[in-house]
C-alpha cells in the first residue's frame, strides 16, 4: 500500500498515537537487527496500501532511533511498488504477493530479496443495516464477486444465515481500482475455496462491469462506508479504521471463523515457508485459522548501489522486523510468527554492495 485513506479518521489517530508511545517504551539504541551508529540519507519506498499504516507509524519511531535518515514511503498498491523498484524509482517496494511471472523480466535478472513484515486478515466488509452478523462462505462469495448473486435475500445467502433478516436490497460490488496484492490474496482465496470461481487470481481482474474501484484499500472501504448494499474485501486495519461491519467467513476446518489478529496470528503459525521467505496464509489448516489471511514483503535488491543505502536498507528492515514488530497489534496488524521473523532477520546479511 498514493493510497486512498479516510482522512481525519480520529480512530486511526489514537492507534498510531498508542503505537508511538509503546514503541517510546523501547530501547532506542536497538532497532531489532539493523546497522548501528549513526546514518545519514534517505530511502523510499512505495507499493502496498496494506503495509501503509505501519509504515507511516514505523517511519516516525524510527527517526528517533536514526536522525539523520529520511525514509518516505507511498503507497499505490503492490502493482505500483514492484514497477518502481525494477524501474529503480524506489529502494525498497512493498508488495503482498510474491512477483508474478509476468514480471520477472522486468527485474532484469538482478536477485530481489523478500523480507516478510506484517501478517493480517482480508475482510469481507459490507453495508447492510440491521445486519450485524453475517456468516459466508467461499462459494457464496465467489457468486457475489461475479455477480451471479445480486440480492442480499439471495436463497445461498439465507441458507448460510438461519434467522438472519435479510432484505432485498441489491448487491453492489466494492473492488480495487489498482494493481493490488489484496486482490490477488483475495482471489487466491476464492481459487483455492470455490469451485464456482471463474475469474481466476492475479493483481488485476475482470470484475463485473457495474463494480465499483477504489484506490488502495482506504478507497474501498470508503465505497462500502458510503453505499447502502455494498460489499468488498478490505484489510483488517483499514475496516476497522473505517467502523465497517465484515462477516465471519467458513474456513477449511468448516469452521465460522470472524478476522481478528488472533485468527490471521493461527493461521500464519501453520503455513509453510519457501527458502526465499515467501509464503502464503490463505485457506490455511487450523480450526481457528481465519480463511482469507495474507501477508505483505518489502523487496529490495540483493545488491545496492552503494554502502550506505546498504546499511541504511539493513537498519530500516531491520527495525520493521525487530522492534517495529512491537508496533502492530495496536494497529491492527499481526506480528510475524516468531520462526519467520528469525529467518527475515538472519537474511538481513545478504543485503550488500
Amino acid at each position: 500500500m498514493q493510497r486512498a485513506r479516510i482522512q481525519g479518521a480520529a480512530a486511526g489517530a489514537v492507534l498510531v498515537a498508542a503505537a508511538l508511545g509503546l514503541a517510546a517504551c523501547s530501547s532506542s539504541t536497538t532497532n531489532g537487527g539493523g546497522s548501528s551508529g549513526s546514518l545519514s540519507g534517505t530511502l523510499n519506498g512505495s507499493g502496498s496500501s496494506f503495509q501503509l499504516i505501519f509504515q507511516q507509524t514505523a517511519i516516525q519511531n524510527f527517526k528517533s532511533i536514526q536522525p539523520g535518515m529520511t525514509v518516505n514511503y507511498g503507497g499505490g498498491g503492490s502493482g505500483k511498488g514492484r514497477t518502481d523498484l525494477a524501474s529503480n524509482v524506489v529502494q525498497f517496494a512493498g508488495s503482498d504477493s510474491p512477483i508474478p511471472a509476468a514480471e520477472v523480466g522486468n527485474f532484469k535478472g538482478k536477485t530481489v530479496l523478500y523480507f516478510p513484515v506484517v501478517i493480517g486478515p482480508i475482510t469481507v466488509s459490507y453495508n447492510l443495516s440491521g445486519v450485524s452478523n453475517l456468516k459466508l462462505d467461499a462459494p457464496v462469495i465467489a457468486d457475489i464477486f461475479q455477480a451471479k448473486i445480486t440480492k442480499w435475500n439471495d436463497p445461498a445467502i439465507k441458507a448460510l444465515n438461519s434467522g438472519v433478516s435479510l432484505p432485498s436490497t441489491p448487491i453492489v460490488i466494492a473492488r480495487r481500482a489498482d494493481s493490488s496484492g489484496t486482490t490477488a490474496n483475495f482471489s487466491q482465496f476464492l481459487v483455492d475455496a470455490a469451485p464456482n470461481w471463474k475469474l481466476g487470481s492475479s493483481s488485476t481482474i475482470s470484475w463485473p462491469a457495474n463494480s465499483q474501484g477504489g484506490s488502495g484499500n482506504g478507497g474501498v472501504a470508503q465505497i462500502i462506508k458510503s453505499t447502502p448494499g455494498a460489499i468488498g474485501y478490505v484489510d483488517y486495519a483499514d475496516a476497522k479504521g473505517a467502523g465497517l461491519t465484515y462477516a465471519s467467513v467458513k474456513n477449511k476446518a468448516g469452521s465460522y471463523i470472524a478476522p481478528s489478529i488472533q485468527s490471521a496470528t493461527t493461521a500464519a503459525d501453520n503455513v509453510t515457508v519457501n527458502p526465499d521467505l515467501t509464503f502464503s496464509a490463505i485457506w490455511a489448516p487450523g480450526a481457528g485459522s481465519y480463511p482469507i489471511t495474507y501477508q505483505s514483503w518489502d523487496l529490495v535488491y540483493q545488491k545496492q548501489s552503494s554502502t550506505n543505502t546498504t546499511k541504511m536498507l539493513k537498519a530500516y528492515i531491520g527495525y520493521l522486523v525487530g522492534d517495529g514488530q512491537k508496533l502492530l497489534p495496536s494497529l491492527n496488524y499481526a506480528p510475524l510468527p516468531s520462526s519467520i521473523d528469525q529467518k527475515a532477520k538472519a537474511q538481513l546479511d545478504k543485503i550488500g554492495s
